[in-house]
């Protein structure tokens, strides 16, 4: 039986590493990771460096893999949602998919390279995948599943769709697309995924 007293701390210690996620998040979006260090997070959150090591004992990359792991449920809630009202065509319901994707990693640049970029403690790919890993996958897979016409290997669609719209995200930010081309890559890929 928990008491109350051991609740408070338990309270107080998500609390905290909730505020050095955020404070790691916002710093990482407003000047790049090179910027987030142990000491710039403990002056942001008025904490010492030792109670960051307390709540990440393997320091920065724990804590871009806290980072990433909110980047993913964000993600995966995003895409659930641009995909869950489109009824109409198949090729709405894929726009509306990928759009959501670039829109994210648009707004998101450092959570996105946590995600995809920075080295973190996540397991991809295997049967020790978090499920809130798994979560934008599914929901990639789950727009496809939802078509008129499905693909027959709906996974391995799901995986090339993904791979594309990471490409795009990556070659964009690299400064490797023509100007101006990004609704007609996106209407190249929805062709490509519908037909």
């Amino acid at each position: 039986m928990t008491t109350p007293a051991a609740a408070r701390r338990a309270r107080e210690v998500a609390d905290r590493r909730e505020r050095i996620v955020t404070a790691a998040r916002a710093l990482a979006e407003e000047q790049g990771w090179e910027a987030v260090t142990t000491r710039r997070l403990a002056g942001a959150i008025e904490y010492s460096q030792p109670v960051l090591y307390g709540h990440f004992p393997q320091g920065r990359t724990e804590i871009v893999t806290a980072v990433a792991m909110a980047g993913f449920e964000e993600l995966a809630s995003v895409l659930s949602s641009a995909t869950s009202g489109q009824a109409g065509a198949d090729a709405e319901r894929v726009r509306a998919l990928v759009t959501a994707y670039l829109d994210f990693a648009a707004q998101h640049p450092a959570t996105y390279d946590a995600m995809f970029l920075l080295p973190v403690v996540i397991p991809f790919a295997s049967d020790d995948t978090p499920e809130t890993v798994r979560a934008g996958f599914v929901a990639i897979e789950g727009a496809l599943t939802g078509l008129e016409a499905p693909p027959p290997d709906t996974a391995t669609v799901a995986e090339v769709l993904w791979g594309a719209v990471h490409g795009l995200v990556a070659l964009h930010r690299a400064g490797r697309l023509s100007a101006g081309n990004d609704d007609l890559r996106v209407e190249a890929l929805v062709r490509l995924v519908v037909g």
